[in-house]
């Protein structure tokens, strides 16, 4: 298996969130898709990022002081976030894009012009390897 294409979620199958999203709209897409952590494009859909609840969590404490009301005051480009989800493009090797997978919920994949086309998930490998290794189950 060479193809990161294999493992694609696909852009109109994924969550995201808009740069010029606040803070509590990014709370509430986060909360409706069940994510920990989901991809930031802007709006010419290039990819800028990756929002987590860490971040959320540490942006609610510092710039709202816990007032949800505060939220829609401040964009998510206002929050530093801890860990960068850098993007890879298809044609990345399956042996660098297991590397970066291994340490980061999703791996955002990008075209040639930075245009966002999809994640793959660390569950998607991992349930590949595991039909790989265990076939008979």
């Amino acid at each position: 298996m060479n193809n990161i294409l294999f493992f694609l979620m696909p852009k109109a199958m994924c969550a995201y969130l808009y740069d010029d999203y606040t803070i509590r709209q990014a709370l509430e897409k986060m909360e409706a898709a069940g994510y920990t952590a989901i991809p930031i494009l802007n709006r010419r859909g290039e990819y800028r990022g990756a929002l987590t609840e860490g971040d959320l969590l540490w942006a609610l404490k510092n710039m709202c002081y816990m007032d949800i009301r505060q939220a829609e005051a401040h964009r998510i480009t206002e929050i530093s976030h801890r860990k960068e989800y850098v993007p890879v493009r298809v044609t990345t090797s399956m042996h660098d894009l297991i590397d970066r997978a291994s340490t980061q919920n999703f791996v955002p994949v990008v075209d040639d012009k930075d245009a966002f086309i999809g994640i793959v998930t660390r569950r998607s490998i991992i349930k590949y390897c595991r039909e790989m290794l265990f076939p008979e189950d």
